[in-house]
């Protein structure tokens, strides 16, 4: 147990540090690569992986760990713990099918988005994203939306700490601009994002509310050629609202 907090367990931290790293970026790992990525000691990593291979969450081939779909089940236990998310997708088929374009969900995990569901377009976007996908959250509008949610104090915090880089020459990177925009996205009920986290791609988004705060946001992504984001402004912003208040609607009854 930490020392500092008697309810921390360091052995469960390490582990999930370990557990982490691994990515689309870093599907395969061995204990010394492990070890420098998270900063803990070659001996604690490779008592930490040889443990997650006994148990059935790694495989080792060649000195070199990688993930088994076990670990699914960490991921899965989330989804069905809330299962509101299911009511979101037909709301999301359809707002794709009206706009012929790509519809996502996604929630907030410290500085990040992750993926709930996706509904991609005909005329998908150069873009390839999946249930659990993460972006960092200041520069998409389904993470303004979520940011813009958080209580003053959080929002604060966020922008002291949060690693704010252009991604494009058109990210939003001072924190007091930012600031700016997300209390613009509070009082307007949405946030629209144009080439700021990729070139090309437009996005606009809306909360999900449940018992009176946002715990997701939907959005629909276009291609910049095919929409400007006036029109994506005028056309598309007022049915993602209507369609975050459906879902909204529809999980407040269950």
């Amino acid at each position: 147990m930490s020392r500092e907090d008697p309810d921390f367990i360091d052995s469960v931290d390490k582990a999930f540090q370990v557990l982490m790293v691994f990515s689309a970026e870093n599907p395969e790992l061995g204990v010394s690569r492990v070890a420098e990525l998270t900063g803990l000691t070659r001996a604690t990593v490779r008592r930490l992986l040889l443990t997650f291979e006994r148990l059935g969450f790694a495989e080792m081939r060649d000195r070199r760990f990688r993930l088994t779909p076990k670990v699914l089940r960490l991921g899965y236990g989330y989804l069905s713990s809330a299962p509101w998310w299911e009511s979101a997708e037909p709301h999301m088929r359809s707002l794709s099918a009206e706009l012929q374009e790509s519809s996502s969900l996604a929630t907030l995990d410290g500085t990040e988005i992750v993926y709930l569901a996706r509904v991609p377009s005909p005329r998908s976007v150069a873009i390839t994203l999946n249930i659990g996908s993460r972006l960092p959250a200041y520069p998409t509008s389904l993470g303004r939306v979520l940011l813009a949610a958080l209580p003053d104090g959080e929002l604060d915090d966020y922008l002291a700490t949060a690693d704010l880089r252009p991604l494009t020459p058109h990210t939003v990177t001072e924190p007091s601009r930012l600031r700016e925009i997300l209390h613009d996205v509070r009082r307007d009920g949405y946030a629209l994002i144009d080439e700021e986290r990729e070139v090309g791609v437009r996005s606009v988004a809306a909360g999900v509310r449940h018992r009176g705060r946002v715990i997701a946001a939907l959005n629909v992504s276009v291609n910049a050629a095919r929409m400007s984001a006036e029109e994506l402004r005028e056309r598309c912003a007022p049915m993602v609202i209507e369609h975050a208040e459906a879902i909204s609607a529809e999980i407040a009854t269950r």
